[in-house]
């Protein structure tokens, strides 16, 4: 039955049956028919993975982005990168990825960091002579930060399933996010080098954009000075964004309207219910694989073998490698996480560093197809065919390998500033 189980996964997935149904009917038939498991078993555990409540700060970082694309904070963002790089050889690109870790710094969601900037940047980008395809790969790799740079989805998901505090995992992504904009930022520049600039913006013209973005730039502060003084929880803090965005957006910006609002409130339960579906629908997974006590087989397995640090972090780049190209990042998580989690504590391994190592080699699956979710939205606010595309992909796929060989040989990226924390 389980053989079954998991030849009824494969037919799903290859048929493109959303993920959440693969995890949910495949999981579900090895837990009731092969494993004699109830019903309420199953649907107990699934309620309790989607009340914890970290993860209400997930809802509400995806709004306080929508409120900010559609409030004008996203374009001021932008505006004030150009101003700031905009001349440099490939500075609208370097703009673009600067105005995407902006973003990054108050949005929850991958996707709408590419739709706020992109619609801005794309067309400006283009005009300018950058080829097309290049600019849609750009963008969904720049968008990328959205998983490192806090706050991020990405690190309130690996708490919710190690158990580690958000705030740690918010401060282990903050130098790898760097990092992974310098290594954005050089091939820019070599790519694009001979390209046609804008013209350098004047230090009035710098000053006016700082001043017009400052109340965009002061999100973060709200955000994390919350959560890292210990006024608000990362769900507080998130609530907290979302009214500062909804305040900004129609006070001083006064380009949010009520419809804006609405429209974004729809745009927040539609991202949410596709996140939630797969948190509960992979609980089903985490269920079987407790009952069939998988996770400590391989664990014992692991150590009886002699595993080394190494061959742990080769293992953790092939599969993620591997897996991101065929499923999304939360699926991906849901899937491997718990298993490497407990593998890292067998090697000695430092819990944040698998996460930003994780995220890196997950991520590439963000621009390699058949998924490559990032590129076919870039691609629909470019709208240009996707495939025309995917010859960028390999340049783009080496950055992040580099980035997360990077992240392997340096822990320290990921674990000083947390260990500051303490």
């Amino acid at each position: 039955m389980k053989t079954m189980a998991v030849a009824l996964s494969i037919v799903l997935l290859v048929l493109s049956v959303p993920i959440f149904m693969v995890f949910g009917l495949g999981s579900a038939t090895a837990a009731i028919w092969g494993m004699s498991l109830p019903w309420s078993t199953l649907i107990q555990v699934s309620f309790g993975s989607m009340t914890k409540h970290v993860l209400i700060a997930v809802p509400l970082f995806i709004f306080a982005g929508m409120i900010m694309l559609r409030g004008g904070a996203a374009a001021r963002l932008v505006h004030f990168a150009t101003t700031l790089v905009g001349h440099w050889p490939g500075g609208l690109g370097i703009a673009m990825i600067l105005a995407m870790g902006f973003f990054a710094a108050f949005c929850g969601s991958i996707l709408a960091a590419i739709t706020a900037v992109g619609t801005i940047m794309i067309p400006q980008m283009v005009d300018q002579g950058y080829p097309k395809p290049f600019v849609i790969v750009l963008a969904a790799s720049a968008a990328f930060l959205e998983a490192l740079i806090p706050p991020s989805n990405a690190a309130i998901l690996f708490s919710a399933l190690t158990d580690v505090p958000v705030s740690r995992t918010f401060a282990a992504g903050f130098i790898p996010g760097f990092v992974l904009i310098i290594l954005l930022g050089i091939v820019v520049t070599w790519r694009c080098r001979h390209l046609k600039n804008p013209v350098k913006a004047t230090l009035s013209e710098r000053m006016t954009a700082l001043w017009v973005a400052i109340p965009a730039l002061f999100t973060p502060v709200i955000i994390l000075g919350g959560i890292y003084a210990g006024l608000l929880t990362p769900s507080e803090s998130a609530a907290a964004a979302g009214v500062w965005a909804i305040l900004i957006g129609q006070l001083i910006y006064r380009e949010l309207t009520f419809r804006d609002i609405v429209l974004a409130l729809h745009e927040t339960a539609r991202i949410t219910a596709v996140i939630f579906a797969i948190i509960a629908m992979a609980t089903f997974l985490s269920v079987v694989l407790t009952y069939s006590q998988a996770p400590q087989a391989i664990i014992t397995y692991f150590t009886e073998m002699g595993g080394t640090p190494l061959m742990f972090w080769f293992s953790v780049a092939v599969v993620c490698l591997i897996l991101g190209t065929f499923v999304e990042i939360v699926p991906v998580f849901y899937l491997t996480v718990p298993i490497f989690a407990a593998l890292a504590v067998a090697a000695g391994q430092n819990i944040l560093h698998l996460y930003v190592v994780f995220v890196a080699f997950a991520g590439i699956g963000m621009i390699t197809p058949p998924v490559c979710v990032g590129i076919y939205t870039a691609a629909g606010v470019a709208k240009e065919s996707p495939e025309k595309a995917f010859r960028e992909v390999p340049l783009f796929v080496g950055v992040g390998i580099v980035f997360g060989l990077i992240m392997i040989a340096f822990p320290q990226a990921a674990t000083w500033l947390p260990g500051l924390l303490r």
